[in-house]
C-alpha cells in the first residue's frame, strides 16, 4: 500500500501543531480501512486549534469519527468491501483519527454502518448523533416516554443538540429548544421543535427548586443552564449530561433529587462497551433514524478545505453537521 495523507496533530515546545502529512499504515490494530467521510465536531476544533487538551499522547491523526470501507482484515467479522463505521473508541484521543486516508484499528471499535445508510449519512450523523441516540436510549431505559411531557433539548443548534430534537419528535415527544441564536428559529422548527427559547431569556431561578416544567432533558452546556434544569425538571424526570460548552462546573442541592426522583445521567459516547455501541447504531438504523438529515448536515467540505474550518466551531458560528469527504 503506498503511502497516504493524514492530518496529523503534533505538540513542540507546548504549542500544538497541525498540518497534513504523509504516513504509511503501521502495525497497530487489525483492520486497515479505506476512509471515505470523517466530520468535524467541537472537540475537534479543541483539538487542532491546541484550545482543549484532548490528545493524550503526540503525535496522532485528527478526527473522532471515521466512515469508509475494509481493505484488508485480520477477523472474520469484517471481510473486505465491508461498509464500517467508528466514533469515539479513543480516535484522536490515544490512537490515531479519522482524518486520514486509511485508518488502521482495532476490531473491536468498529461497527458495521446500518443497512441502507451510506458512509456520508453515517457521518452526517457520527458522534454527534450517536451521543443523542445514546442519551435517549438511557432515557428510555429510565422510563422516558412521550406521555410524561415536554423534553427540553440545551445547545440546541448544533450536531447533537439538532439531532437530538429530531430523533425525539421522531420518536413523538414534545422538543423544546434553548438556544443562543434566535436567527435559527425556522431551523429549529423544520427539525421538529415544538418551542424554542432564547437562552439569554431563560429565567434560571434561584431556589432549589421552581416551578416544574420538563419531564426529561438533553445538555450540552454544563454550568448554569444544568442547575436550571435540575430546578425546573418534574417527578422522575431525566437530565441526559452530554457536553459543556457553557461551563464543566454543577452548583445545585439534592432536593430536587429526593424530592423530585429527578434522574441526572452522564452520557459517555467514547468508551461505551461495544454491544451497546452496535445496539444504539442499529437504533439509529431504526426507530431513530433521523428524518432531517439532508437539513442537520447539509455542510460538506473536501480534505484540503479541513484546516480553515475548525475556527467557526470555536467561534459557536455553527449549525448542523459539517461533513469531510476524505476520498
Amino acid at each position: 500500500m503506498d503511502n497516504f495523507r493524514a492530518y496529523r496533530i503534533d505538540e513542540q515546545d507546548g504549542e500544538i501543531v497541525a498540518g497534513f502529512k504523509e504516513l504509511s499504515i503501521d502495525d497497530l490494530g487489525n483492520v486497515v480501512v479505506r476512509v471515505s467521510h470523517s466530520t468535524i465536531n467541537y472537540k475537534d476544533a479543541l483539538a487542532a486549534t491546541g484550545k482543549g487538551r484532548i490528545l493524550r499522547r503526540y503525535p496522532l491523526n485528527g478526527g473522532i469519527d471515521l466512515a469508509g470501507v475494509v481493505v484488508s482484515s485480520e477477523d472474520k467479522e469484517f471481510q473486505p468491501g465491508a461498509a464500517v463505521l467508528v466514533n469515539g473508541c479513543g480516535l484522536s484521543e490515544t490512537v490515531d483519527g479519522g482524518y486520514s486516508e486509511y485508518a488502521r484499528v482495532d476490531s473491536a471499535s468498529l461497527v458495521p454502518i446500518p443497512q441502507d445508510m451510506t458512509c456520508a449519512e453515517a457521518m452526517q450523523i457520527g458522534t454527534a448523533g450517536y451521543t443523542a441516540a445514546l442519551a435517549i436510549h438511557r432515557m428510555e431505559q429510565n422510563g422516558q416516554t412521550p406521555d410524561l411531557g415536554p423534553v427540553v433539548v440545551t445547545g440546541a443548534t448544533g450536531g447533537v443538540g439538532s439531532i437530538a430534537i429530531d430523533m425525539l419528535h421522531g420518536r413523538g415527544y414534545e422538543v423544546v429548544a434553548v438556544t443562543g441564536k434566535g436567527t435559527e428559529e425556522a431551523y429549529l422548527r423544520e427539525i421538529g421543535a415544538a418551542r424554542i427559547l432564547l437562552r439569554d431569556q431563560v429565567d434560571l431561578g434561584k431556589r432549589p427548586m421552581e416551578k416544574a416544567q420538563w419531564a426529561g432533558a438533553i445538555d450540552n452546556l454544563g454550568g448554569e443552564y444544568l442547575t436550571w434544569l435540575t430546578r425546573t425538571m418534574s417527578y422522575g424526570g431525566n437530565i441526559a449530561s452530554i457536553g459543556l460548552a457553557a461551563s464543566p462546573a454543577l452548583k445545585t442541592t439534592v432536593l430536587p433529587f429526593i424530592l423530585r426522583a429527578v434522574c441526572l445521567l452522564g452520557i459517555n459516547s467514547v468508551d461505551t462497551p461495544k454491544d451497546l455501541r452496535r445496539a444504539v447504531w442499529q437504533r439509529i438504523g431504526g426507530d431513530l433514524k433521523p428524518r432531517h438529515l439532508k437539513t442537520i448536515g447539509h455542510k460538506s467540505i473536501s480534505f484540503d478545505e479541513l484546516p480553515d474550518a475548525f475556527q467557526a466551531y470555536i467561534d459557536g458560528r455553527v449549525t448542523g453537521r459539517t461533513v469531510v469527504e476524505i476520498n
